[in-house]
């Protein structure tokens, strides 16, 4: 299932990064072909990428940029362009220099990549004084990113739906929470206990947020790599994946993968129809705003932790969302990195968004108070240096790549067909990955 596709993806993954490399060493300066601002101050005008969309179309951006210029007076400008496909338009737009003054730094950029395209920040050592979760986009001592929110991981459900199955505690282990699914099945009322957004594919990656909570430990993925078996029972991917399997086998999920909606779930969960969705804190704003445009009521949705407890408490990852980046061919790096601060430092973007501010003191948002209360946080560790690629290197070697939602689609259809057993899965899971490490390691 796995293997026959590895040595295809290695070459495929081998030429996207030479590409990128490529294209990088042949870049002349400027980001849009204007005058260099070399006064120190912010001025002139900036190009600023960003995926979300939505908040560009509701006005909410033009208010960013108002109160920007009302801070910074002699800065004449600020595009936003919103883009749908922000991983793909990005990533061909940085084969030139136009890929704007400031965005977010693509997950196609590998650590080695960023000074080829991305300005530093600061040493990591001084970021990390102001800014949490900076870690992820730094290499070499040098931070290239700061996150814009940070989020955690767990799930967001419907409340009224659980606790009118009864279900009113957290559940404490898989079993409690495939039970918690069962019981809204058996509530006689037409819900999907779990909606898994099968044919959108990227939001069954949403599930890696629970790597790391499961066994409670930051240095979940770098000890991997030194393993031949990560599927093994009662790992941090044996019970991500097995709670999968079990659901879909159970039919505690969605009567058809293969129809579902991003953008209806919104609302499925908001009223009620769907129960629940594996998601990071990101999304609840959204829930809560489509509850209310269906005319439900946005105190419906709620969010638990990962079901499982280790030394008798819950924990949750915590992390950075995207990171914004300057642009290292911009004209105009004073007013970007201005932007970059002000976003993050006074913009009012990660209450908005009910996440944790990047900010070393910020603030928690109401919506998630109760569930720190009763979760410890984690972050997850880096890469030892020299490794920085090795998880990576070994995953597309192996044929499995967990970043590829076909990768969980799989275990999905085999779960619906009964085709497989979770154990063959399993089994097939830790026979690639084992001979990813031997390729990688040779």
């Amino acid at each position: 299932m796995f293997l026959h596709q590895r040595r295809a993806r290695v070459a495929a993954a081998s030429a996207a990064l030479t590409v990128l490399a490529l294209t990088a060493a042949c870049s002349g300066s400027g980001s849009g072909g204007g005058e260099e601002n070399t006064s120190g101050e912010p001025s002139g005008e900036i190009t600023v990428l960003t995926w979300r969309t939505d908040l560009v179309e509701d006005g909410t951006f033009d208010e960013y940029v108002a109160q920007f210029k009302e801070a910074y007076p002699e800065v004449e400008d600020v595009t936003i362009e919103a883009l749908t496909d922000y991983e793909g338009e990005v990533k061909t737009r940085m084969n030139t220099d136009e890929y704007g003054d400031v965005l977010a730094i693509p997950g196609s950029v590998t650590p080695d990549q960023f000074s080829q395209f991305f300005e530093p920040l600061g040493s990591q050592d001084e970021m990390n004084e102001q800014y949490n979760w900076i870690n992820d986009k730094s290499f070499e001592g040098q931070s290239y990113g700061i996150p814009v929110v940070g989020n955690v991981q767990g799930v967001v459900y419907n409340k009224r739906v659980w606790d009118e199955a009864g279900v009113t505690e957290f559940p404490t282990t898989p079993d409690e929470f495939l039970a918690g699914l069962q019981a809204i099945k058996d509530n006689g009322v037409e819900v999907a206990p779990l909606y898994t957004n099968y044919k959108d594919g990227w939001p069954l990656s949403q599930w890696d947020g629970w790597l790391g909570a499961v066994t409670a430990d930051p240095d979940w993925k770098n000890k991997i790599t030194a393993e031949d078996e990560p599927w093994a029972e009662g790992t941090d991917y044996g019970v991500v994946d097995g709670t999968i399997y079990d659901a879909v086998a159970q039919e505690l999920v969605e009567a058809d993968p293969t129809t579902t909606n991003w953008e209806e779930s919104k609302r499925l969960l908001g009223t009620g129809e769907v129960a629940t969705m594996v998601l990071g804190s990101w999304a609840i704003p959204q829930m809560q705003a489509a509850a209310e445009d269906a005319g439900a009521s946005a105190e419906d949705i709620a969010y638990m932790p990962v079901p499982v407890q280790v030394d008798g408490k819950f924990h949750a990852v915590a992390g950075g969302d995207y990171n914004l980046g300057i642009n290292v061919n911009s004209d105009n790096k004073v007013t970007a990195r201005a932007w970059i601060d002000w976003f993050n430092q006074e913009s009012g973007y990660s209450e908005s968004q009910v996440g944790l501010s990047p900010l070393k003191d910020g603030p928690v948002p109401e919506a998630l108070a109760s569930f720190m209360e009763q979760v410890e946080l984690i972050t997850l560790n880096p890469a030892p240096e020299g490794e920085e690629s090795l998880f990576a290197d070994i995953d597309t070697a192996s044929g499995i790549v967990t970043t590829d939602p076909k990768f969980r689609q799989a275990t999905i259809d085999a779960a619906r067909s009964g085709a497989k057993t979770k154990e063959q899965i399993f089994t097939e899971l830790n026979t690639a990955w084992a001979e990813g490490r031997a390729e990688v390691g040779d």
